[in-house]
């Protein structure tokens, strides 16, 4: 009865941990045009749905859904299978009047319980003069940078979009926008470039030049370019962000950013051509148009610091700062670990080592410096954290002071410092001996030296002393130094000419490795039994049996097969037992790789009876 009950827990929490791992996502623009259709999804991560309850869509028409569709993967990695499926509810909507609107929550119910979706907002934006801006797509590029971004979704200009000889400096647009234009020394900058098009943009080329005076950290942003529709001086455009980049001014003034020329390709209609015309001569009603595209030029204000106190650490931003100790009480000439750790967004690959005062009996050595932050749009955010190795060479009780790390607040606009945690330390009396062995920064073993057992003794005891003209030169050690180099290079030389001519005789190499070869194999074809692989497990062990006769016999590949076999085998007076065997092994496992029943046992019979086979071959030839 325990066991039960207890099987029977594990299963509601199997079943809990499932019904926790259920999810409903909805996907939706979030702003559309006016009159424009566009497509709502609602996607659950497991096919065992009982109902689905579409929200309200208030505000908007349902032209067409909901259509189901589903989809399931299976994968196996190492061993390990994984599966997944999910149902995909899809709606088109048709957006009525302009407004904000929101899409409520959908529900489905998996195993008796209800799962609902998250509310979306969309805006409708208000029909513009663009009407080349209704609808959006996805776009593949190459990088954010823009070098040879190619865009193709499949749509064609719109009837109002303009054409090749009126696309003008409105229709097709970039903006540079910075998030601060004042700012101070070393404070993040975010710079951002947005297209802006009412036409059907596909291709677009250009990179930020070198900026003098900043520091540049670029932004990685999704290859796949997803428009949406944004409304700009009263017209609605598609736009999109092209690229972004974290600048850091390196020094004060007027620091300019200039403008950036790209070049553009635009899809637009031939209004020229004859669309019956066009389609019985083959041409296309539509044609590549390039365009220049240029940014506007930005200048930044940057303020020098105030007045830098003594000890500044460089960092500007907003910051905290920890410590921790390995050990408080340690032994004389034992390693101590000191951790200093300085989290917080700003310019941290600019932080300088924390200054830390160790008496002065205490050795140490150079900081090792760890970084753990990340890009974000406000500037580097993470830890930087600094390790100070020291070793105390005298007993006795210490203070290591409190380290200061002063900073510049971007909030405040203000310096301020922070101070870490005051350590005593207790340095007991060591044992003495030889020093201990510690690592440094740069990998290398480096010697903790006793500083009272500096000074050595001279040697004393027996001296052994030679008389004056007394050389090596001359003497029988000398004449064996000279003549073992030479017979030991004879004798490799015998050798090697013995193995080169051994080499040479390429039937001979084949037998001599056959048995290795063919052991080789069947180790390959253990671990596909391991892993239960039948077609590969035998097309292994059919290669190990026929791959041993042709290298063990100087056999042709074309020459392989079971009567030239068997003759081979009776030639050499191989026992008819053992004929028998090897012959029946290729049999079976020919025959195995299509035979159905209990896979695991034959397999595994057919594995042994190969090993057996070829080993007393191996050790009848």
């Amino acid at each position: 009865m325990k066991r039960l009950f207890y099987l029977y827990i594990c299963l509601c929490i199997s079943i809990s941990a499932f019904a926790d791992e259920v999810s409903l996502r909805v996907s939706a623009p979030s702003s559309v045009e006016a009159g424009g259709k566009f497509r709502v999804q609602f996607t659950v991560n497991t096919q065992n749905v009982s109902g689905f309850s579409a929200p309200d869509f208030k505000g908007f028409e349902v032209i067409y859904g909901p259509a189901t569709s589903s989809q399931s993967s299976f994968q196996m990695i190492n061993g390990r299978t994984s599966q997944s499926s999910s149902i995909i509810y899809t709606y088109v909507l048709l957006a009525e009047s302009p407004g904000n609107y929101t899409i409520g929550s959908a529900t489905v119910h998996v195993d008796g319980k209800a799962v609902k979706s998250k509310p979306v907002q969309v805006r409708v934006l208000a029909g513009g003069a663009g009407g080349g801006a209704n609808g959006g797509g996805s776009y593949g590029g190459n990088g954010s940078n823009g070098g040879n971004s190619a865009y193709d979704n499949g749509r064609q200009p719109s009837a109002s979009a303009p054409s090749s000889t009126n696309i003008s400096a409105k229709d097709l647009f970039m903006t540079a926008t910075a998030s601060r234009t004042t700012v101070h020394e070393q404070e993040a900058i975010l710079l951002t470039y947005k297209i802006y098009t009412l036409v059907d943009l596909r291709q677009l080329d250009g990179k930020l030049p070198t900026l003098d005076g900043f520091q540049i950290q670029e932004i990685p942003l999704p290859r796949t370019k997803e428009f949406d529709i944004e409304q700009y001086n009263g017209r609605n455009y598609r736009t999109v962000t092209w690229s972004q980049y974290l600048l850091f001014p390196q020094k004060s003034g007027k620091l300019t950013i200039p403008s950036i020329t790209y070049e553009g390709v635009v899809i637009t209609r031939n209004r020229n051509l004859d669309p019956i015309e066009a389609f019985f001569n083959g041409q296309s009603g539509f044609a590549e148009v390039k365009r220049k595209i240029t940014t506007p030029t930005l200048t930044i204000n940057v303020s020098p610091l105030p007045n830098k106190p003594e000890g500044f650490s460089g960092a500007v931003g907003k910051f905290s700062v920890s410590s921790n100790i390995s050990t408080k009480e340690v032994d004389a000439n034992e390693a101590v670990t000191l951790k200093i750790s300085v989290k917080g967004s700003g310019n941290m690959k600019l932080i300088s080592t924390p200054e830390v005062k160790f008496p002065k009996d205490f050795e140490t050595y150079d900081a090792k410096v760890n970084d753990n932050f990340q890009l974000t749009r406000s500037g580097l955010s993470g830890t930087k954290d600094f390790e100070y190795l020291f070793v105390p060479r005298h007993a006795g009780t210490y203070e290591i002071p409190a380290a200061e790390f002063i900073y510049f607040d971007t909030e405040s606009r203000s310096y301020k410092t922070l101070k870490t945690e005051a350590y005593t330390l207790k340095v007991n009396k060591g044992k003495g001996g030889a020093g201990q062995s510690v690592s440094n920064y740069s990998g290398q073993q480096q010697d903790v030296q006793q500083l009272n057992q500096d000074i050595r003794f001279i040697k004393t005891g027996d001296v052994e002393l030679h008389q004056p003209g007394d050389t090596f030169f001359g003497t029988w050690k000398c004449w064996v130094a000279y003549v073992l180099p030479l017979v030991l290079f004879l004798l490799v030389m015998v050798l090697g000419r013995k193995r080169m001519k051994a080499n040479a005789n390429v039937a001979l190499s084949r037998g001599k490795k056959a048995n290795k070869v063919a052991l080789r194999k069947m180790k390959t074809a253990k671990k596909l039994l391991d892993a239960h692989d039948k077609d590969k497990f035998y097309d292994e062990v059919l290669r190990a049996l026929w791959g041993y006769v042709g290298d063990k016999f100087n056999m042709s590949q074309e020459s392989l097969n079971k009567e030239n076999i068997e003759q081979s085998l009776t030639s050499r007076q191989v026992p008819e037992e053992q004929i028998r065997q090897f012959m029946k092994v290729l049999n079976d496992c020919e025959f195995a790789r299509y035979a159905p029943g209990d896979v695991n046992e034959n397999m595994e019979n057919v594995y042994n009876s190969a090993i057996s086979a070829i080993s007393k071959m191996e050790d009848n030839l």
